[in-house]
Order: C-alpha cells, then structure tokens, then sequence
C-alpha cells in the first residue's frame, strides 16, 4: 500500500470528487483515478460509489479514511520530529568529561550550546576516560571529553576522536613561594617541595604521567580533588600539578607557574564520539562548540600575566 495512494484517498474523501482532488492535489483527474483504482485494487474493495456530482465513501471507504488519517497523522509527526531534531528544536545531548575538563571547557561550551538551541536538553556526567570509553560503546553517552596522558594512547576502537588540544602541564605553588617570582620553573627546582597528589602511587595521577623519569617526588597530602589539592597549595603545604585547561579557573590565593619547554609535558585532549555514517546534528554542533571554546581558553591562558621577575 503505497503513501501517495492514501494521501489521494483522504483528499477525494475530504472533496467528495476526483476533479476537486487533483486540482487541490495538482495531479490530473486521470492521475487521480488510477491511485484509487490501484488502492482499491490492492484492498480488494470498492471504496467511493460514483454519484452523479461527484463520490461519495461506502463503508469500507470509511473504515479506511480512519486508518488513513492515523497513518498519515503519525507520518506528519514524524516528519515534524526529524526537522526538529535537524534544526536543533528538539532533542537531548549526553556529555561525558574528565574533572578538569569540567573546570572551564565544557560548562562554557554548554553554555553557549544552550544559548544557540535552548530546547536541546544538555546532560553532563563526569568520569574517568576509560569509563566515558565504555559508556559511548554501550550508547550511554554521545560525546565524552577524554584525554591521554602524554606518551600514550587512547584505544578508540569503535569511537571517533577529535583531538581539541594538547594540553600543557602547569604547576600550582603558594603566593609565599620561594619562587613565586619566576616566571618559569625546572622540575629539579622543586625536588625538595612537598607534593600534593591525587593517589598514593603517582604513577596513577597526573603526576606519574607527567613527571621526568627519576624525578621522585615527595607526596606528603593525598587528597582526589581538586578543590581540597588546591585548598593545600593555598595553605602553603605543598605544591600540586594543574592541566592548562583547568587554569583558568584556579583560586586567586594561588600562583599557577609555567614550565620550563624542556619540563612541559602536554596530554592529548580529544572528543570521542561513537563511529557513525553521520553524526547526529547535536553532536556535529557541540564539537564544533568545542573546538571553539578550546581556543578561546588558550588565548586567555596565553595572556595571563605572569608576576614579574627572573625567568
């Protein structure tokens, strides 16, 4: 049973005659007659009785007019829902992000989503990237912010990764540092500071990952977030690595130091998305967000004005 042939059928039942219908149908009348010959024939019944001004419906004719405005009601609906969802109307976005790509990145691209397509509902969820890997293979996100720390890679088979940054490896000291006047800092120079670490074996933070081989650190404070690592380094108890990413939004009663070149490590910042032949436009928009707000942020890290005194 063909579309078209119900859409005439509920145009001639509307009108009450198949000149009506192919004017307002802008078919001919012979069009006309051969879709409802071939609806009738393909229902095997006789669905208007020919009258001398024009048709009128038999009772098959209206038990089929019901169905017909059912279907071709549904039809509509979803033709609404799909342009919907194209022109960002409707619909729903599942974010996964690491926590310090939480600190800045997302929320101002979320937020700048929001802005353009208000009716999209935005949900964040925030995880390691090994989870966010598992919940965009189970369909449970779809798109995550994920990162390899450097010298290593992300096993993405089944995902798409768009890389967004690499993201530099800073470090935060205490305003009563003994170098908070350098501009720049050597590893070396802070062997003897006590560190602030996100687990007790540094080769499962960023740390580990970031630090020189044969630099052993003095892990004095384990604490997993962010708030109270840096609420140590505020109290002048230590001194903890930061992700550039995350600088920005850093708590004033703190200094956030550059590296020197050959001490700055960086890991890979990507969006992961599921394979698909397309991506949904949501997606395809939050990237493109993305990439953008990852610009923005390194051009004001790019600014931050460092106090001044010796490199």
């Amino acid at each position: 049973m063909d579309i078209i042939w119900l859409e005439v059928f509920r145009e001639v039942a509307r009108r009450g005659s198949f000149t009506a219908a192919a004017q307002a149908l802008r078919y001919t009348q012979s069009a006309v007659s051969r879709q409802i010959a071939a609806l009738e024939l393909d229902t095997g019944t006789t669905l208007f009785d020919r009258v001398p001004r024009g048709v009128r419906l038999t009772d098959e004719g209206r038990c089929l007019l019901d169905h017909t405005e059912a279907v071709l009601g549904r039809l509509d609906t979803a033709r609404r829902d799909l342009a919907a969802l194209r022109d960002l109307d409707i619909g729903r976005l599942r974010i996964g992000a690491f926590a310090t790509a939480d600190a800045a990145l997302v929320p101002r691209a979320m937020a700048t989503f929001h802005t353009r397509h208000p009716s999209v509902t935005l949900s964040l969820a925030e995880a390691l990237t090994a989870a966010q890997l598992a919940q965009l293979r189970a369909g449970e996100l779809d798109i995550g912010v994920v990162s390899a720390p450097p010298g290593r890679t992300i096993d993405a088979d089944g995902l798409e990764l768009t890389h967004l940054v690499d993201d530099p490896i800073l470090v935060a000291i205490p305003r009563e540092h003994r170098l908070a006047k350098r501009r720049t800092l050597r590893y070396a120079e802070l062997a003897d500071d006590h560190w602030i670490a996100g687990w007790q074996n540094p080769e499962d933070t960023l740390i580990g990952t970031a630090l020189p081989s044969g630099f052993q650190p003095d892990i004095r404070y384990v604490v997993p977030g962010w708030t109270a690592k840096l609420g140590l380094v505020a109290a002048g108890l230590g001194v903890t690595l930061m992700p550039g990413l995350a600088a920005g939004a850093a708590r004033p009663d703190i200094l956030i130091k550059r590296l020197h070149p050959d001490d700055t490590p960086a890991r890979a910042v990507y969006a992961a998305t599921a394979i698909r032949t397309s991506k949904p436009p949501a997606v395809q928009h939050f990237l493109d967000i993305l990439g953008n707000t990852v610009s923005q942020l390194r051009a004001e890290l790019a600014q931050r004005s460092p106090r001044r005194g010796t490199p």
